[in-house]
């Protein structure tokens, strides 16, 4: 008789897996690539305070601008951080702090940054500051009141912009008196030379005084039509741009602007229509801006 044993059978021991952690190589982040600022020639000078845009231009065209040592007479000209820029042989930077100035202007001063005659110079009353400052829009010679100085190429765009229509409020004093029919043909609009003038607004304030608003700024429009009704104005002060007013402000003092007049300014129905390379800027050089504190 044999005798059989069995032996249970034992599971083979398994040694559990240790996970070995994933070799990751470092990785060496690559420096970013930042392309040049290039801009165009009329924008970098916009953006120096030698002018607007389109004052620009016209310094371009006038051969007062040279590249590197080139003189520039036509646009498209680009302009690359490390040229030399040279405005009648002075050089332009692109501007880091901002002014926006409101001068009540006297009689006999001249709204150029230049004048062959020797006249002086409405920019001459203002604070001495480092940056170059230029007037928007003009007061002609024999004209007073307020007119504005900025440094601000890209405000100063929008503010003269045709469609800005910013109002612009004048005070007349006449030699003779002023018919009623002035008055009205105004406020309707008159032809002179072929070309339209209208007044948004227009009253007689005395027998040779009236008070007149305008929105188009057409080159001295209002000597234009009193000419053309054989009246001459012994007397024009502009008294109000848009927010901007007179009140005490005497002739040959200048304040800076409030933020709240320049946002005002800046917004206006032309900001809708405008590229933002032009409305937005505008908004941000406020954090730069030298203004005052009335509103």
């Amino acid at each position: 008789m044999s005798l059989t044993v069995k032996y249970d059978k034992q599971p083979p021991v398994v040694e559990p897996m240790v996970k070995q952690p994933s070799v990751v190589e470092p990785q060496v982040k690559q420096p970013e690539v930042v392309e040049p600022s290039v801009l165009r020639l009329q924008v970098y000078l916009s953006h120096g305070g030698a002018a607007s845009r389109r004052a620009a231009e016209k310094l371009i065209a006038q051969g007062r601008v040279t590249v590197n040592g080139r003189r520039i007479i036509a646009m498209g000209e680009k302009v690359s951080p490390g040229d030399e820029v040279l405005l009648d042989g002075k050089p332009i930077k692109p501007e880091s702090r901002f002014h926006y100035l409101v001068l009540n202007k006297p009689e006999g001063f001249l709204c150029s940054s230049r004048d062959p005659q020797g006249r002086p110079l409405a920019r001459d009353l203002l604070p001495p500051v480092s940056e170059r400052l230029y007037n928007i829009g003009r007061l002609d010679f024999r004209s007073s009141g307020l007119i504005i100085f900025t440094n601000d190429g890209d405000f100063s765009a929008r503010v003269s912009h045709p469609g800005s229509q910013i109002e612009k409020e004048y005070q007349v004093v006449s030699t003779v008196p002023i018919p009623d029919r002035v008055v009205e043909e105004f406020s309707q609009g008159v032809i002179v030379e072929g070309v339209l003038y209208k007044a948004l607004e227009a009253e007689k304030t005395g027998y040779k005084s009236m008070r007149v608003v305008m929105i188009e700024g057409k080159n001295r429009e209002i000597r234009r039509v009193f000419s053309h009704f054989h009246l001459h104005p012994e007397k024009l002060r502009r008294v109000r741009i848009g927010p901007v007013k007179l009140e005490n402000l005497k002739e040959g003092e200048s304040r800076p602007l409030t933020k709240k007049e320049i946002q005002e300014l800046a917004a206006s129905p032309a900001a809708l229509t405008t590229a933002s390379p032009v409305t937005k800027p505008v908004e941000n050089h406020l954090e730069h801006a030298n203004y005052g504190n009335r509103h």
